[in-house]
């Protein structure tokens, strides 16, 4: 891993999410924003669903570059949604897990 790697693959959540602003499209306001990474994460998502069904149903093994580009995809989808209602990634990821340790406090434990 290159040092270039090793410093992208330690960004923090907020980070990324800077990063990712940067490539906003600025002929965009702030509603089509909205609604270009919203329906956008719905598509990449619908890609990466793609691929594991193709695993499950087809017996395809998944491509591993294909599938972190893809997850990026929504990743940055998420992070220019998030932004754009005034929510950083880190304050997602936080309210998510307090969620998760409330429904689930010693773990997940199938029934």
């Amino acid at each position: 891993m290159s040092d270039r790697d090793s410093a992208v693959a330690a960004m923090t959540l907020d980070e990324y999410q800077r990063a990712a602003l940067r490539t906003l499209n600025p002929a965009l306001d702030e509603r089509d924003r909205l609604l270009d990474a919203s329906a956008g994460l719905a598509e990449e998502a619908a890609e990466v669903l793609g691929l594991i069904r193709k695993r499950a149903f087809q017996g395809k093994e998944v491509d591993q570059s294909r599938l972190t580009e893809e997850l990026g995809d929504v990743l940055w989808c998420l992070a220019v949604t998030a932004h754009t209602l005034g929510v950083s990634l880190s304050t997602v990821a936080a309210a998510n897990q307090e969620k998760l340790a409330r429904r689930h406090p010693d773990g997940f434990r199938a029934p």
